[in-house]
């Protein structure tokens, strides 16, 4: 019972950061949330035992990419700084085309979803898998990392990928100089 629990506070927690990114019309705060609802996602993460994924989550998640993103925001400052009305010219199709969407979402929850108790029951019967078998997987997922005829060519192209992205986005953002303009 009380794992229950603390899966609904982290549910809602998680939830509620996600939809603070979704509506709010700062961008730094909406990121800020971001990194909230991965923080979110980490602990759930942690409440089904895996504690290498929500390493992982904390680690790329919010210590690169959500820093990444602020980063981003923080460079283009200049560009928020324009004023925007709150509703355009389509509000009403978007609030229709939501309504449309949550009762399609209801009617297929309500019909075709499972939601008894035995239909669960299966998940906790699962055994326990053990640790040796845990510490071995990520070793050998580690190993393929590095390993000449594993996955380092493509983790470094993705490495350098980021990178490229990363100074693109340095020369997009950079104010043009004075004399360039002349």
């Amino acid at each position: 019972m009380g794992a229950q629990i603390i899966f609904i506070i982290v549910s809602v927690f998680t939830i509620g950061a996600a939809l603070i990114v979704v509506t709010n019309r700062n961008l730094f705060h909406a990121a800020l949330a971001l990194m909230a609802s991965f923080l979110g996602v980490a602990g759930l993460y942690v409440l089904l035992e895996a504690g290498f994924m929500a390493a992982a989550q904390l680690l790329v998640y919010i210590g690169a990419i959500s820093i990444l993103i602020i980063f981003a925001i923080m460079m283009t400052r200049r560009l928020m700084q324009a004023t925007e009305m709150p509703f355009n010219a389509q509000w009403g199709l978007g609030l229709f085309a939501s309504i449309l969407v949550l009762a399609v979402l209801v009617f297929v929850v309500g019909n075709y979803w499972p939601l008894q108790p035995d239909a669960v029951g299966f998940l906790q019967t699962t055994t326990p898998v053990n640790d040796e078998v845990i510490q071995t997987s990520i070793t050998t997922l580690g190993q393929a990392f590095v390993e000449k005829d594993g996955y380092v060519l493509p983790f470094e192209l993705a490495s350098v990928l980021l990178l490229a992205a990363l100074v693109g986005a340095i020369l997009v953002a950079w104010p043009p100089s004075e004399e360039n303009e002349a």
